[in-house]
């Protein structure tokens, strides 16, 4: 997946798109829905590329998607047994709507600023 850096490591949107061009042609055989599924959406996980540079780490980062994941981990592992699919769907509901909940009283920065 090392080709995967090249794309969001990328100076710019052309430079990114045809790093995600090359990345797509080696994986669309092995994976084609999901290499669709990104392409759709590519546009908007470039987005970023349109900040300063000074900026984009800190946009482009995961660092809240994993510590949701790990959140519904953490909640997950100290449970026994889950009875059903439905009983795992509430507490995965139930922890990403605190950590929504949370969030929504923490806005992001002005980023325009510094443009």
């Amino acid at each position: 997946m090392a080709g995967t850096k090249l794309i969001y490591l990328a100076d710019n949107r052309r430079e990114a798109v045809k790093a995600f061009n090359d990345w797509k042609s080696e994986w669309c055989i092995h994976y084609p829905r999901a290499i669709r599924c990104l392409e759709n959406d590519l546009d908007e996980m470039l987005n970023f590329l349109d900040c300063p540079v000074s900026h984009r780490i800190k946009i482009r980062t995961t660092n809240v998607i994993e510590r949701s994941f790990r959140e519904v981990r953490r909640r997950t592992k100290t449970m026994s047994c889950f009875t059903n699919y439905k009983s795992v769907d509430r507490i995965i509901f139930g922890v990403m709507n605190h950590l929504n909940n949370n969030w929504e009283d923490k806005p992001l920065p002005n980023f325009t600023q510094d443009i």
